[in-house]
């Protein structure tokens, strides 16, 4: 008789088999599919909290050392980050929503040839050359036309990210523009791009799989109109379970009720966006509170802090913490939400993983 799936047994599915056993850096990328970037280093970047649990002996700021000898690529899939180079294909050719003046058009392709001209091009060469002046930004500062011209560019599959000096993109000409697909072949790239959703961020819910899928409207927008079919085809293909009313799915062939997910004594404090708490409402269903991502909320409105972390011991996340790097040394608040557990093993784990940040962010 097949144990039946219970959400317990998912919430432990959900962090085995997002916490694999820690690889390479190429590898880890590749098993997630995509790593969401951040730029806030609130103690380090997202992609480094998220990448340290998953590969062995990472350091802050490794993926982005090892970024130019990697078959990867910055770009913008369900969020921004780094996906495998053979993922980032999928999502292309693509093209704004908006589109371009007459005038845009011409400064892309003066652009484009600067670039092309000069192989890989820092945005203050671009803007020193061409002088295009600044615009009001999204958040109401000053941000150089340049800026916004070239990350434009790069979405749309013209440039590509080469390199990062000291966190600034770096831009060169993208050399393998894809070739046109035919039906089957449009369907089988939205399968695939699904498939990475999956993989990373399984189990999920009705709901979350399906915003998972629309998001792919600003990741792959030539495929908006299919999504709807795209959503089904995953739903029939995906091994799924209802509890308490709520629709699950997971790739087939994995066994959430798998004896081998029973969770470990390891203390871990994971990133605001790691796959194992992005989704808010699969958290809530899993751990029963909220857990709020605080970086721009005004300061005095505040619950958890500026950066909170999620605490996970076992296969439950009990807690959050606060970390932060004073005079080169680890200064650590750490808030829960039921009070600390007493055990000796939570205090000898947590001192365990407050060591591991410290050689991470190399105190």
């Amino acid at each position: 008789m097949t144990p039946v799936v219970t959400l317990a047994a998912l919430r432990r599915h959900a962090i085995a088999r997002s916490l694999f056993t820690p690889t390479t850096l190429p590898r880890a990328i590749a098993k997630l599919g995509f790593v969401q970037a951040d730029p806030i280093r609130a103690p380090a970047r997202a992609q480094d909290l998220t990448l340290r649990h998953r590969v062995r002996e990472y350091r802050a700021g490794d993926l982005e050392r090892r970024y130019p000898r990697l078959a990867v690529e910055e770009d913008f899939f369900v969020n921004y980050g780094f996906l495998p180079r053979e993922h980032q294909r999928l999502l292309h050719p693509r093209a704004a929503s908006a589109g371009w003046s007459p005038t845009t058009r011409r400064r892309a392709q003066e652009v484009l040839a600067f670039v092309r001209e000069h192989g890989a091009v820092h945005p203050r060469e671009v803007d020193d050359h061409f002088a295009h002046g600044s615009v009001t930004n999204y958040w109401g500062g000053a941000s150089s036309v340049t800026t916004h011209l070239l990350d434009a560019m790069h979405y749309r599959g013209l440039l590509r990210v080469a390199r990062r000096d000291s966190g600034i993109r770096v831009y060169a000409v993208r050399e393998d523009p894809p070739a046109p697909a035919d039906a089957a072949t449009r369907r089988q790239h939205q399968d695939a791009l699904v498939d990475v959703i999956v993989r990373k961020y399984a189990p999920l819910t009705a709901a979350g799989l399906g915003g998972l899928v629309w998001r792919l409207r600003a990741g792959a927008p030539r495929f908006a109109g299919d999504l709807p079919r795209t959503l089904a085809r995953a739903k029939a293909r995906l091994a799924h379970a209802r509890i308490d009313g709520v629709d699950w799915y997971w790739p087939e062939g994995e066994r959430p009720q798998s004896p081998r997910h029973a969770p470990d004594d390891d203390v871990r404090l994971l990133a605001p966006f790691d796959p194992i708490v992005w989704d808010r409402r699969r958290f809530r269903l899993f751990w029963g509170w909220d857990y709020r991502f605080e970086a721009y909320t005004p300061a005095p409105k505040r619950k958890l802090g500026y950066y909170a972390l999620p605490l996970l011991w076992r296969d439950e996340v009990i807690g959050w913490g606060n970390i932060a790097l004073q005079d080169g040394k680890l200064a650590s608040t750490i808030g829960y939400t039921t009070g600390a557990p007493r055990e000796p093993a939570f205090r000898r784990g947590l001192d365990a993983e407050l060591e591991r940040m410290r050689v991470f962010l190399r105190c």
